[in-house]
Order: C-alpha cells, then sequence, then structure tokens
C-alpha cells in the first residue's frame, strides 16, 4: 500500500505536483506516473559514481545479453530491458537520446512500437561505437 504524503510535511514543490496530479485527467495522470517511473530508472540513478570510477575494463569486456522483445512492451520496459542487453554501455552518456524518445513517446504520443525499434537503433549504435574504439586502442 503506497503511503500517503502529509500535506503539512509535504514541500512547496511536492504540494504543488500534488495539485497538479489532481487536475489532470486520468490518462494524462497515467502518463505523468509513466514519466516518472522513467525518471526513477534513469542511469545515473542506478549508479551515482561518476564514469571515470567505473571498471571499464569489465564493462568493455561484456557482450550483449540479448532477450526477445516482448509483444505489447512498453517504452520504459523496453529501456530496462536494453540497459540489460547493453551493460556495457554507460546510460549516463545515452540519457538525452533516451530521455528525448522517451518524452516524443510520453508528450508527443509517436508509437511504442517506433519509439523501440528507435531505442534498439540507439544502444547497438552506441554498442557499435564502443567496440570500434575499444578495438582502436592499444
Amino acid at each position: 500500500m503506497a503511503a500517503m504524503i502529509p500535506m503539512e510535511r509535504a514541500s512547496p514543490e511536492e504540494r504543488r505536483l500534488l495539485k497538479l496530479f489532481r487536475a489532470l485527467e486520468p490518462q494524462d495522470r497515467a502518463t505523468l506516473l509513466a514519466f516518472a517511473q522513467f525518471l526513477m530508472a534513469g542511469g545515473a540513478a542506478n549508479d551515482t559514481r561518476p564514469s571515470n570510477q567505473k571498471d571499464e575494463t569489465d564493462a568493455l569486456a561484456q557482450q550483449p545479453r540479448p532477450e526477445p522483445r516482448p509483444q505489447d512492451e512498453s517504452v520504459i520496459a523496453a529501456i530496462k530491458r536494453l540497459r540489460r542487453v547493453y551493460p556495457m554501455l554507460d546510460p549516463g552518456e545515452m540519457l538525452h537520446e533516451t530521455s528525448s524518445l522517451m518524452a516524443a513517446h510520453v508528450l508527443q504520443g509517436r508509437d511504442a512500437g517506433a519509439v523501440i525499434d528507435e531505442l534498439e537503433y540507439l544502444f547497438s549504435a552506441h554498442y557499435e561505437a564502443l567496440s570500434k574504439s575499444d578495438a582502436q586502442e592499444p
């Protein structure tokens, strides 16, 4: 059961967010919740170490771990799946592109399937670039 935020303890931002949430239509509430979940699943939240402190040797040695794409997969689930498939990629480096695609889906209504196709291409392209740069290093 979700805990209720007592209004007397809530910050001004929390009270404003709750007012805005309550004023939304049900489908817009669902969109806002989906976007909040996306932000919570963000790469920086999963590993707070600066990218220069990560063990790049282990990451580069890893190969993609393909997972089948579920039918009717949500964009958030696809991002999580692709992060599992490509654990060697730094999510922080991809955050701008990933969040732009997520925003296009959530805020502009782009089809989830098309956005997931682009996410798969994005992750694959970043992996290929990482593989090429790794192969060129002495």
